[in-house]
């Protein structure tokens, strides 16, 4: 089983700045993923060109299921407001997704507790801003494998610091009462010391994800709760690739059968 987490950062290039689906197809390729979590997923942008990324991303894999969960209705650093529900469908939504070779037999959207004050944020094209934390979310499945259920989840936590680990706590409880062994995938916006003391959840591969020009930090993870881990299977490969979109690597770990 290979499983693979991966920011997106909406399909943009860093070397001209715009989105092309055959690059954001070719990149989800090369991963070769049964099960993967995305974030930073546009669906109906007009930056992205109106492109539906989880669905561009499930064809590249072959995959029998895909979800997105939108998170903001209209595009971050610009005008939006927090998703409500699936009336929102026809405007632009932004957020994340989950793509599964296997069937999937539960789906599960948890909203997280969101930072409630501007923090001061980084933007390759406007220099230093104070930002508003957009809502955070998580999506869970519940899959149907050849070695029985597995509970898979993705999401994408704070930038802000304290934020993301009483997020990530939040996360951990809610995918304990969901099947056992469970995996969660995601760009944690933390670096792996800090996310292993908070959840308790083992790291399967550790590798420098960020930024994609020169990594120097880990912040997009594979975790596994340990309680069910032996049913899950050995890493056998921990890998990154170079893809010709986003400023985070993806992270892929390679289980045994």
């Amino acid at each position: 089983m290979r499983l693979a987490t991966f920011n997106l950062l909406h399909g943009r290039s860093l070397s001209d700045g715009t989105v092309h689906a055959d690059r954001v197809a070719s990149a989800i390729a090369d991963l070769d993923a049964d099960v993967l979590g995305l974030q930073e997923v546009d669906k109906a942008q007009p930056r992205s060109g109106l492109l539906d990324l989880t669905a561009i991303a499930a064809d590249a894999l072959g995959a029998q299921v895909h979800r997105f969960a939108a998170a903001v209705v209209g595009t971050p650093g610009e005008q939006w407001q927090p998703w409500r529900s699936d009336d929102d469908n026809a405007h632009p939504l932004y957020g994340i997704a989950l793509v599964s070779r296997y069937p999937v037999t539960t789906w599960q959207i948890t909203a997280l507790p969101g930072a409630p004050m501007r923090s001061p944020i980084y933007d390759p094209d406007n220099g230093l801003r104070l930002l508003k934390d957009e809502p955070r979310v998580l999506l869970a499945a519940v899959l149907d494998t050849p070695r029985g259920p597995l509970t898979v989840a993705t999401t994408h936590l704070s930038f802000v610091p304290g934020w993301n680990l009483r997020q990530l706590r939040h996360a951990v409880r809610t995918l304990r009462a969901l099947p056992a062994p469970r995996v969660l995938l995601g760009d944690l916006n933390m670096p792996a010391r800090p996310v292993r003391a908070v959840s308790g959840w083992r790291p399967l591969g550790r590798a420098a994800t960020f930024p994609s020009p020169m990594p120097r930090a880990q912040l997009d993870h594979i975790l596994a709760d340990p309680r069910g881990l032996d049913r899950l299977g050995r890493v056998v490969q921990v890998a990154t690739s170079r893809p010709p979109v986003s400023d985070h690597l993806p992270l892929v770990v390679q289980l045994d059968r």
